[in-house]
């Protein structure tokens, strides 16, 4: 028999709530969204910045929650007939469920920060770490004050492995984060040029990413990449933080784990590497140069977790990109097919950079292009212009044929085209779709990105109902 995953006795006591009602005495979830919640989960009434999760405590209720975890001054606001906790503050009520989970556990804990791959790298962990013990990782990008707090509460009591990834967008929000995972290898995939608008350098970017050093557990592990320009800051900082155990990953031949060989291939990475002294031939199942280096670490941390290696190596090969980030699709034109690479779920350089290179690297079956359709980049403060300007670059190496850009910010990159790249133009991003459905064509390769205030997925979506096809696939 399964093991509720609080009991009502162990959720009061790490809540410090107080209980009105027929509260259940087992508790198997908890949950924040009352559209998704199941009977016997605990919900959780957060008050965010456009929503008070108490306006739908009674759906929640009558959605068969277990309980309302809510606040003491929005309780005259409540059914009276409900089952509460009542607390102060229920997302600090959570914090704390959070720390009580961490503390029961004797899990073996990774947690990964970087400016681009935190979530492909945790779910690349998850992957690999399944194979060898019960895992447990955040569901999506729950990666803020209260993603990580609440993946913490719904991680089994008896789980072997846990993965947590930690973001960011100013100085300080790592740290009490990284306090609550408290994890015994913590991973920076890479340090780039994201949120400027919220920091003054690069440099400051690598400050805040190493506020993960923090939470480290007594002889912890970082796990930091060779290859980025920041590297040598990171360690300086992870050294004043008290880490002794640093290893290193990517190509530089000093690297702890290292790159030795690639071959790209539609949809997927061969590797060969050397992960901590061990000889080790995988598969990546997602295409990417940013994939493979990232798997490097991967491996590092299982190894420095005590997982099984050669069983993580072959799980890798199953991964699948998720949508936004990387899926492949295929469109069904009347002469042939086209495929689709959905990067919509946001954007900064690095990322784009990322995705345009695999762009580059994708097969295309004449008479097909690569075309790229890219929507500004927000919070990149005073540096936009330059920044989007400087795609120019990676647009040419990955040999990208056809360009539709969308935005104030792209504007500036459009009018830096070759008059015979330049696809089309549109102030916002649904100006673009009626020209992609117009000119698309049998073997082109389409790759969409953008920040989410541009809107690039209804024109992603437009592509794919325009052209439905039966075998739309995660991955090719």
């Amino acid at each position: 028999m399964t093991a509720p995953l609080w009991t009502r006795d162990d959720f009061l006591a790490a809540t410090g709530g107080e209980m009105r009602g027929d509260v259940a005495q087992e508790i198997t979830g908890i949950s924040i969204d009352s559209r998704t919640i199941e009977s016997g989960e605990a919900y959780v009434a957060i008050v965010g910045d456009r929503l008070d999760g108490h306006d739908f405590v009674e759906a929640a209720l009558d959605a068969g929650a277990a309980l309302a975890l809510v606040a003491r001054d929005k309780l005259a606001d409540l059914p009276e007939s409900g089952r509460y906790v009542v607390v102060n503050d229920p997302l600090e009520a959570l914090r704390k469920l959070a720390a009580a989970a961490r503390a029961r556990t004797y899990a073996r804990i990774v947690a990964v920060t970087g400016s681009v791959g935190k979530t492909s790298t945790k779910e690349a962990l998850r992957f690999a770490l399944d194979r060898t013990g019960k895992t447990h990782a955040s569901v999506a990008s729950f990666n803020n004050h209260w993603g990580v707090p609440l993946t913490l509460a719904r991680m089994p009591a008896d789980t072997e492995y846990g993965i947590f990834e930690i973001g960011m967008n100013h100085l300080g929000e790592i740290t009490p984060l990284v306090e609550m995972v408290r994890p015994h290898v913590a991973i920076i995939t890479t340090v780039q040029p994201v949120h400027l608008e919220f920091f003054d350098s690069v440099e400051q970017i690598a400050q805040a990413k190493a506020e993960i050093f923090s939470g480290l557990e007594p002889g912890g592990v970082a796990i930091l990449n060779a290859d980025n320009d920041q590297f040598d800051l990171l360690k300086f900082h992870a050294k004043m933080a008290g880490v002794t155990e640093i290893r290193t990953f990517g190509e530089d031949s000093a690297s702890d784990a290292l790159l030795q060989k690639v071959s790209a291939q539609a949809g997927c990475s061969s590797i060969q590497a050397r992960i901590l002294g061990q000889e080790l031939t995988y598969k990546v199942g997602v295409p990417g140069k940013h994939q493979v280096r990232n798997s490097l670490a991967v491996l590092a941390a299982v190894v420095e977790l005590g997982a099984d290696l050669a069983l993580a190596g072959l799980a890798l090969a199953e991964l699948q990109a998720p949508k936004g980030r990387g899926a492949f699709s295929k469109l069904q034109l009347g002469d042939g097919k086209a495929d689709l690479i959905d990067e919509t779920y946001n954007a900064n350089p690095a990322s784009m950079r990322a995705a345009l290179a695999v762009l580059g690297e994708t097969p295309v079956r004449l008479p097909g292009r690569r075309i790229a359709v890219l929507g500004d980049m927000r919070e990149l403060g005073p540096d936009a212009e330059r920044l989007h300007c400087e795609l120019l670059a990676p647009i040419k190496a990955a040999g990208v044929d056809l360009v539709y850009l969308a935005g104030e910010h792209m504007h500036h990159l459009w009018e830096l085209l070759p008059k015979g790249a330049r696809g089309g133009y549109a102030e916002v991003s649904s100006g673009l779709i009626d020209m992609l459905i117009r000119d698309v064509q049998s073997g082109d390769v389409i790759m969409i990105k953008g920040s989410l205030g541009t809107r690039m997925g209804p024109v992603l979506e437009a592509l794919k109902k325009e052209y439905a096809s039966t075998d739309d696939v995660e991955l090719v």
